[in-house]
């Protein structure tokens, strides 16, 4: 198997990773798209190290502290969405005005 196809398939994913996160005003969402994004770096760690075949694995040992930065990540967003959905009664990103003077 060629690296080709992966490597697309990967660049579509982030794209489409990119483009929620720029388009979407939702804060869960914005976190889906960058759950997307993060998904295509690990597709694109494990198809380097499948090309690269060393005994250590590293693409494969990256993925995982990628999936366990991700979880993290996600509890914590979303911990912060439902805080702030909490106080504002809304989940929109352009709202999120807490911090401004």
């Amino acid at each position: 198997m060629t690296l080709v196809p992966v490597l697309v398939l990967a660049a579509l994913l982030f794209s489409l990773g990119v483009y929620g996160l720029l388009a979407r005003r939702n804060a869960v969402l914005v976190l889906l798209a960058i759950e997307l994004m993060l998904n295509a770096v690990n597709i694109n760690l494990i198809a380097f190290e499948a090309m690269i075949r060393d005994s250590l694995a590293t693409g494969q040992v990256f993925a995982i502290f990628v999936i366990t930065v991700a979880a993290a990540e996600v509890g914590i967003g979303l911990a912060i969405v439902l805080l702030i959905f909490r106080n504002r009664a809304t989940a929109n990103v352009d709202e999120f005005n807490l911090m401004k003077w």
